[in-house]
């Protein structure tokens, strides 16, 4: 039966005005509260990151989910205490449940369930559901993401790093396969304890995703003098991905935030890095959908209005600001190297690339020359990534 042609164009123009309305939405995907090692209570965090203008945000602490009772201590430095206060101020005695004693103030923290509603409205705000999925093998961490999970997943044992990275990954994917929900699972600041090489990380079935920016003073981005950094890895990983015609791995930034009253390189701070995600809706599958499809870019400042792999060829578009330069970076790898480098430098605020026959797979960065806020390092300035394309 043929299709009528005026169906047809409905149809036609159907998808043509889905694929417009899909827009661009913010999160954090990697974010710690009293309920671990953070120093703020969650309520107050979700209401920093709503207000600056973040759609979406992980609350992602260690081993545990925001459930059940659980009570903190407040720290009598009058730092703390004053944030307390703060709190108090804020959400009244109506909400707080807190008692003293001669062992100090405790406050019982408010679970997901109970303050979600505070913040969440369709299309402006949504929190997942997270852990930071924490393992140690001797003096070595391997901490795992695990967005959009629906019951805690107990921290997997590992005689190498490869075992226990694998095993972890297993453990929350099994979750996605036994609820049904969409999983995102990304691999945390690999430099952390230098415990994750990208030999290692070749090893890993099924890996998707990695921090190639995390905002913590201690995970080493840049590396050392004997150790790569997360973006020297990222693209090592993705040669040997693409030769075993595996997918290649994507990179994300996050804050890994812990510390919301001090500031400085010192401290894990809000704000220092996140993902801009091209998405439909603000939904926990259709943000997660978007990502594995790679309709994202990482972030620490640098705004992209358009990105887009048409025909083999690589268009970057910024969103330009005032006074600010950029130069696009075109980075890939040769056919036969081990080793990426810039294929193409653009001053222009609109650019594109095409992968030529000899090219395994380009990503772009943009470079900046805004100094970066609060930055993760002194001098640095604003940064944005693309993810890595391929033209097999």
């Amino acid at each position: 039966m043929k299709t009528p042609l005026l169906t047809l164009f409905t149809l036609i123009l159907s998808v043509s005005l889905n694929a417009q309305e899909s827009q661009w939405y913010k999160g954090n995907l990697h974010t710690h509260s009293y309920w671990s090692d953070g120093d703020e209570f969650p309520e107050m965090i979700m209401d920093w990151y709503k207000k600056n203008g973040y759609q979406f945000v992980a609350l992602s602490d260690h081993n545990i989910l925001a459930e059940g009772e659980k009570w903190k201590t407040i720290s009598s430095d009058s730092l703390y205490q004053d944030a307390f206060k703060q709190y108090l101020n804020k959400y009244g005695e109506d909400w707080v449940n807190y008692k003293k004693d001669e062992k100090g103030l405790h406050v019982q923290l408010k679970t997901l369930e109970e303050f979600r509603p505070l913040f969440e409205k369709p299309e402006e705000f949504m929190i997942y559901k997270a852990e930071e999925v924490t393992s140690y093998l001797k003096d070595k961490a391997v901490h795992m993401g695990a967005i959009n999970i629906q019951e805690v997943i107990e921290p997997q044992e590992g005689n190498t790093i490869v075992e226990l990275i694998q095993n972890n990954l297993d453990a929350i994917m099994e979750q996605e396969k036994e609820t049904g929900e969409p999983v995102l699972q990304h691999l945390n600041h690999p430099n952390f304890t230098y415990a994750i090489k990208a030999e290692d990380i070749i090893q890993i079935d099924g890996e998707r995703f990695f921090e190639v920016f995390n905002g913590h003073p201690h995970v080493h981005n840049y590396g050392d003098s004997i150790h790569n950094s997360t973006e020297e890895m990222w693209d090592q990983v993705n040669i040997a991905y693409h030769s075993m015609n595996k997918p290649l791995l994507m990179g994300i930034a996050t804050d890994d935030s812990h510390h919301y009253h001090k500031f400085g390189e010192k401290y894990s701070n809000a704000g220092r890095g996140w993902v801009t995600v091209r998405s439909e809706e603000l939904t926990p599958g259709s943000i997660i959908n978007a990502m594995e499809a790679g309709d994202f870019y990482a972030s620490t400042g640098v705004e992209l209005s358009d990105i887009k792999f048409e025909n083999n060829e690589l268009f970057i578009d910024i969103e330009e600001e005032a006074g600010v330069k950029y130069e696009i970076q075109f980075i890939g790898v040769k056919k036969g190297s081990t080793t990426s480098e810039v294929l193409k430098k653009s001053s222009e605020t609109n650019a594109s690339f095409e992968i030529p026959d000899d090219v395994l797979f380009v990503r772009a960065k943009i470079i900046s020359d805004r100094l970066k806020k609060n930055p993760y390092r002194e001098g640095d300035t604003e940064v944005a990534w693309t993810q890595p394309v391929s033209n097999d």
